[in-house]
């Protein structure tokens, strides 16, 4: 994914945005790994949320809103990895709250389909749904272009390279964790029951 700063219109929730709003139950027979079902899983992102406009609109499969901002405990409820991974399927990039269930945000760094970043002070009274706003990912501040108003992120540490990365598969793969074809640099593992002699 890597990037320094996201730009785009925001989607504005509230707390407790769960797994069962996020993508509900019976969309979770969709492959993610198949790109069609990626794509069509990504246009029932956040379906669930029924008092809100809809984040991707009848009939298309992706978002005009990059960025999520958010209350307290998203992405709580079931541990479905898929959560993440449909929000970024419908090309949202990052969500921005003041917490996170830690199962969601587990699963945004392991698939490196979001940037799940959280702030200290309650931003969903300081957007509103369609405003213009940059994230800087190196100065871990969101701007609201409409206002001017810049606030606080906390940095994501160790998380971010994983994400920019594009999930901990592709990050393992690039740093040599495990081996990669697409990266011959990359020495091939050695599998734990074979004997190397000198």
């Amino acid at each position: 994914m890597s990037a320094n700063r996201i730009r785009g219109q925001v989607y504005v929730l509230g707390d407790n945005i769960d797994t069962d709003q996020i993508i509900p139950a019976q969309y979770l027979n969709l492959v993610p790994t198949i790109p069609e079902e990626y794509e069509k899983l990504g246009s029932y992102a956040l379906c669930g949320v029924l008092d809100a406009p809809p984040y991707v609109p009848q009939g298309r499969t992706k978002t005009p809103y990059a960025i999520i901002v958010a209350g307290r405990n998203f992405g709580c409820g079931s541990s479905r990895e898929h959560a993440p991974i449909a929000i970024g399927a419908a090309g949202g990039r990052a969500v921005v709250a003041e917490s996170y269930a830690r199962i969601f945000f587990r699963n945004c760094v392991a698939t490196g389909e979001l940037y799940p970043l959280e702030t200290a002070t309650r931003l969903v009274g300081e957007f509103v749904t369609g405003d213009e706003a940059e994230i800087d990912l190196d100065a871990s501040t969101i701007t609201n272009l409409r206002t001017g108003a810049v606030m606080a992120l906390a940095p994501l540490g160790d998380a971010r390279p994983v994400i920019d990365a594009g999930g901990l598969f592709e990050y393992a793969r690039r740093t040599g964790m495990i081996a990669s074809t697409a990266h011959p640099d990359v020495r091939e593992a050695v599998p734990v029951n074979r004997v190397v002699e000198d």
